[in-house]
């Protein structure tokens, strides 16, 4: 029997970028918190997209606020059994690795994830061509996609060493890697690398490339509504085809 412990992955309306009211995501953290109590979990980390990304993030100095109402919500949770992380799905945008998270905010949050995803803002203009402009191209124009395999996949390695990223967030799902290089960087740190259920990566072909690197996962929802929370059926799946020892799973206990 496979029983989930935690979902380190789910959005709430904090991610709605300029708007005060978000549209990407519903429900709020009192929301997400009770389907995640309801369903027996311990833990969920709340992780609202990054600053950088201009139609959804969570905009920096709003993160104090956040971990003010998540430090409210554990006193009544807590003693029910549930603890709330706060998270953030920070945005890779350099070409150095550089994250959209300042180190003044990395003190309010329990869950850093890294990600990459269209709409943030890179860093800079070589940033911008690298990762937001050929990236695109690749999935068009064969001639590119080696190039932006290698350019992102150094992007994700040295982001990993400059900070303290506890899960990537659907590596290779929106910009492709070598998954091997990657993985073997992964193991290093102790960086977990997510089995979406939401998103293609990692599929069960990128799984069973690592099958011989002792890598730590983690199968998350990536909810954007209160009612998704916890749902990882589909990544269980795809670990099981793949093969994948379960107990590399980190959040997850089997009986």
């Amino acid at each position: 029997m496979i029983k989930l412990i935690g979902d380190y992955h789910t959005h709430t309306v904090y991610s709605s970028g300029f708007r005060k009211e978000g549209k990407h995501a519903t429900g709020t953290i009192r929301d997400n918190a009770e389907v995640a109590l309801s369903k027996g979990l311990r833990e969920i980390a709340i992780t609202e997209h990054g600053p950088s990304h201009y139609l959804y993030g969570l905009r920096e100095k709003r993160i104090p606020a956040v971990r003010e109402e998540i430090n409210r919500l554990n006193e009544e949770f807590i003693p029910k059994g549930l603890k709330i992380l706060l998270g953030v799905e920070s945005n890779l945008i350099g070409l150095d690795g550089t994250i959209d998270i300042e180190e003044e905010s990395l003190k309010y949050i329990d869950f850093l994830i890294m990600g990459y995803h269209y709409g943030a803002t890179p860093k800079g203009i070589r940033d911008g061509l690298g990762l937001y402009g050929l990236n695109p191209l690749s999935k068009c124009l064969s001639i590119c996609e080696k190039k932006a395999i290698e350019l992102n996949t150094k992007a994700y390695i040295r982001a990993l060493r400059k900070y303290p990223i506890d899960m990537i967030s659907h590596p290779g799902s929106k910009a492709k890697v070598d998954i091997v290089e990657l993985g073997k960087e992964t193991k290093k740190y102790g960086t977990a690398l997510e089995i979406s259920s939401k998103h293609s990566q990692l599929s069960v072909e990128s799984i069973k490339l690592l099958l011989d690197m002792d890598i730590v996962y983690m199968v998350n929802s990536d909810a954007h509504r209160p009612e998704d929370v916890g749902n990882v059926e589909n990544a269980i799946r795809k670990a099981k085809e793949a093969n994948l020892p379960l107990n590399r799973i980190k959040n997850i206990e089997i009986n």
